[in-house]
């Protein structure tokens, strides 16, 4: 059973990660792009152990259609954020790659999100600490009880 505390907790997450969305939101905004293609450049500028990614990576990481995200990165593309290159490994594979420009402006907007982030981890800890489970979970997979 579920008790107040962790309710009260739940409700703080939800609030300042709600809070936290609408302030990069704006921040993408502001710097010209959508919160989306934002996500994207973020995607491809934090890829653990490369700095590229495929597009059904990318889809995977903004839980987004392999459709969706194709025309995406094709926007990124024509507003010189991201490249595209075949593989030299594998034929088949083409790597999504942040330009000059998209590094610059993810770095620009991350930035700003230095404080932000601070406030979530201590949001995340204060959760925690009141029994509610916040980290990876694999939420496809969670059934309401009746």
């Amino acid at each position: 059973m579920i008790g107040k505390q962790q309710y009260q907790a739940l409700s703080e997450f939800r609030f300042r990660l709600a809070e936290f969305l609408h302030f990069s939101e704006s921040a993408a905004q502001a710097a010209g792009i959508t919160p989306a293609q934002y996500l994207l450049l973020l995607h491809l500028r934090g890829f653990p152990g490369r700095e590229w990614g495929t597009v059904g990576e990318l889809a995977q990481r903004l839980q987004a259609s392999h459709q969706g995200t194709v025309a995406l990165v094709q926007r990124c593309e024509r507003n010189g954020l991201v490249s595209k290159r075949r593989s030299r490994v594998d034929a088949r594979c083409v790597e999504i790659r942040l330009t000059p420009r998209g590094r610059g402006l993810v770095q620009r907007i991350a930035k700003c999100h230095a404080e932000a982030r601070a406030q979530m981890d201590l949001v995340c800890s204060a959760a925690s600490a009141a029994g509610a489970k916040v980290g990876p979970v694999a939420y496809t997979h969670l059934t309401l009880p009746p």
